[in-house]
Order: C-alpha cells, then structure tokens, then sequence
C-alpha cells in the first residue's frame, strides 16, 4: 500500500521526455501536484453517462496495465491515501514548478491539504452569462451538501481520522494565509461575472500580491479555490468539493446526480429562494465531519440525509432514462452510507481479527479492485 512518487517517471516512459500531460486519442494523464498522484481527463465532453463510464474506465485499464507491467504498482481511488507519510511523496519538479514554488514561497506545501488530496471535479458548460451565474448560485446551494454522499476519506496515515471527509477538513486550511482564496468553500452569490472577476479573483489576486506572490499565480481564475469556481477558459463551472470515489462507475452516478438536479432547480429557480451563504458554510462544516448523520439548517433536514432525500426526489424526477440507473447508486449511498462510512465499517469489522494497519490494507486492496473491475464497493 504504500505510496509510489513516479508520475514523472511514467511519463517519461510512455512520452520518451518529461511533460506535463500526455494525449491518447480518448483521454489524457498526466501530472498533479503530488508525485504519487496521476490526472487523468478526457479529451472531449461525454455525449451521454455510458460513454463517459466506458471511456474513463478503459484508461483506468490502459494506465493500470502499464503500471502493473513496469513497476509492480497499481492505481487508488478515494479522497486520500490512506498511510502515506508526507515524507513519502514530494512536489512536481519539472515544466510550470514556478508556479508550486510561488505557492510554497506563502504556504506550507508540506501538508496533507497539499500532499494527499484527491478529488474528483466536474466541469458543467454554460452557454451564456445569465446562465453561468444562474448555475453558480444554484450549485452554491448544492455544493454544501454533496459530501454527504461524495465522502471516501476516513482513514489517513494509517489512522481512522476524526471527520468523514477528512480531505476537505484539510483542504479548508491549507491556504489558511491567505484565507480570501479559499473563503468558506461555499461560494459567494454574484450577479455578474465581471463582480465575480473583481470581488473574487479580483480579491484574492490583491491579497496574494501583498504576500508577495510571484505574478505567475495572480488574476488566474484557477487559483480560486471555492467548491465551486468558473474556469473562463473553457466556459464551465468546475466543482470541486467531491473526493474521488472507488471506481468510475460511482464518478458517474455522481455526475448524473449532480446533473439532473441542477435541471431541476433551474427549472423552479425563480420560485426557489437560495439559501444565506452562511448557513451552508455552516451545513458544509457539520457535513464534512458528522456526513449524513450531520445536523443541518436546511429547511429539508433535520440531517443532511434529509437534504439528500429532498435533492435525489428533484434528481429523479428529471433525470434521463440512462441517468436513472446510475441514481440507484447514489440512493444506496443516502439510505445505508457513503464510501468513506462503508471504508470505515469495513475496517472496523476487520479489526475484530487483526490490528489497524492490517486490517486497513485489506480493505483498500478490495479498493484498488474496485477501480480496476469498475465495480462500487456498496
């Protein structure tokens, strides 16, 4: 189980020099932050769920393949590694290391909000701006409660952590310097994008330069650190506050779930108030550590499973056909528990029999087949 920093190396294989991504005809990998951790995207937007799951899984299998092959190593789904040491893995030291470096002149590089994160981010196409901001304020309102069931990080350095989703626990801190990146996760509501250009980027960009921040990571909308922030670039609205899950499959039935509720919501959204941003900053921080058990302010709780209930029924009742027999999955999660309480049962079962260190490399070898089978682990 334990963590292999040679994302450089592997591209080095494949590629024959060391860059940054490497293009197949369906999907690119490449780098990450970490040097253990591989991204991998496609190349285009998917058409429909099944192609998006078929796609993504066959990298999973072509990635696996050659890893298994070259360096007896295999690839780890979840939110986080679960006993990496943060002296076992190190920072991308190749092309655009100037702009890590110009974090590290600020931030504390070396912690598990840096080191050991692994999230899985949808981007959502907008087609005009009234629609980017309509979409932006609705997926606030959502994005509060999605850890709920997005949850699959119990466990780091060998330990049961204290939250259910430990990854966004220290995602929350680790810019803790400059706290107008990140702000309270949830986003702030805009009304236009140049007001979110100038009261968000605009803001933290001005922060960022009195720290001193080399002007490579300033005015880049990247940076934005929100669980839901707009890349102009490529007219989406990225989200970014769910952990990786088991296999694709279950990226999907997230994906779908996401999807149909947003149509939903845009459908109502004039007769549907938002929410005050602080009551989902305070839902989000009672989610990430109680998940569906957390008591929430929502006016469809009591507990965030109340709130996912209320948003799988919207979900469902405009979904597509194919997106429905992903649903089924995320229902199974709101009724018994997500990824990171079935990790956790798991290794509490298990340590009946054996001590903690065990038992953990048990369940997440079950994991890694999980990612390469494409079957959910619940």
């Amino acid at each position: 189980m334990r963590p292999l920093p040679i994302v450089d190396k592997v591209i080095r294989d494949v590629y024959g020099r060391v860059v940054n991504f490497v293009e197949f005809s369906n999907f690119t990998f490449g780098k990450e932050l970490q040097l253990h951790v591989m991204e991998v995207k496609s190349n285009k937007p998917f058409r429909s769920p099944r192609v998006f799951e078929k796609t993504m899984h066959e990298a999973v299998l072509r990635l696996s393949d050659m890893l298994k092959r070259r360096y007896g190593a295999r690839l780890l789904g979840t939110g986080m590694h679960p006993t990496l040491r943060l002296w076992e893995t190190a920072i991308w030291p190749h092309r655009h290391r100037q702009i890590y470096e110009a974090f590290s002149r600020i931030f504390n590089l070396k912690q598990h909000g840096w080191l050991n994160i692994q999230s899985f981010q949808l981007n959502l196409p907008y087609s005009s701006e009234g629609k980017a901001v309509l979409m932006h304020n609705l997926l606030a309102n959502i994005c509060a409660y999605l850890p709920a069931v997005s949850a699959s990080s119990p466990i780091y350095e060998g330990r049961l952590g204290e939250y259910v989703d430990n990854r966004l626990h220290f995602y929350m801190e680790n810019q803790k310097e400059v706290p107008s990146i990140t702000g309270k996760v949830v986003p702030e509501y805009i009304q236009s994008l140049e007001q979110y250009k100038r009261d968000i980027i605009g803001h933290y960009s001005s922060d960022l330069a009195k720290a001193g921040a080399h002007p490579c990571i300033l005015n880049k909308d990247w940076v934005n650190s929100r669980g839901v922030t707009i890349r102009f670039d490529r007219k989406a609205l990225e989200i970014r506050v769910m952990d990786e899950q088991e296999c694709i499959k279950s990226d999907v039935a997230l994906s779908c779930f996401i999807r149909a509720l947003l149509r939903g919501l845009m459908e109502t959204a004039p007769s549907s108030p938002l929410l005050p941003t602080e009551v989902l900053a305070e839902d989000f921080k009672s989610i990430i550590k109680y998940g569906l058990e957390a008591k929430v302010f929502h006016p469809s709780g009591p507990t965030a499973r109340h709130v996912c209930r209320y948003f799988m029924k919207i979900a469902w009742e405009n979904a597509t056909p194919e997106e429905k027999e992903y649903l089924q999955l995320i229902e199974r999660r709101i009724e018994h528990g997500n990824l990171s309480d079935a990790i956790r049962e798991r290794v509490l079962v298990r340590m009946q029999k054996t001590d903690l260190n065990e038992a953990i490399v048990d369940v997440y070898s079950k994991l890694l087949k999980c990612l390469e089978n494409n079957e959910p682990f619940l």
